[in-house]
């Protein structure tokens, strides 16, 4: 048996489901509201969360059945290139895709759950529910990631 963590000795593709899962660190940022320019194609990231999300917890309130209430919910698996330019850059599954290891902060590194928000990447307390933000808005609450 290897004394590789799963994530280097895996490919994505070959992950059990419970492996897949784990590698969420649960931050909250796949699920703030994206914007894309519609001539270049850039995906900008917002403040603002979706209406499942719980704010606090940067957890999904129903994330079994997520994609019947959230249309435009996107399932992971499988990844493609489409749906890794619209995922933070911290993302685990991201970093993984283009080649990178986990972030020093990921809970699978360090072994705590709560490095996530110790090492600011955590949504929790930073966001807004898209109940509170007119669509029209949305521009007004464009972010950029500075943290890693």
């Amino acid at each position: 048996m290897s004394s590789e963590p799963f994530w280097q000795r895996k490919s994505l593709d070959e992950l059990s489901d419970a492996e897949w899962e784990s590698l969420c660190d649960g931050c909250g940022r796949c699920c703030m509201q994206k914007l894309q320019d519609a001539d270049e194609g850039d995906v900008y990231f917002t403040d603002v969360a979706c209406r499942l999300l719980d704010t606090d917890s940067c957890q999904c309130t129903d994330y079994s059945n997520r994609l019947k209430h959230v249309e435009d919910c996107v399932s992971l698996r499988p990844l493609d290139e489409q749906k890794i330019s619209w995922l933070p850059p911290s993302c685990a599954y991201r970093r993984l895709a283009l080649g990178e290891g986990l972030a020093s902060w990921h809970p699978l590194i360090s072994g705590d759950p709560l490095t996530v928000v110790t090492a600011g990447i955590s949504m929790s307390g930073r966001c807004k529910p898209e109940n509170e933000v007119p669509v029209h808005e949305l521009p007004a609450h464009i972010i950029e990631w500075h943290d890693l």
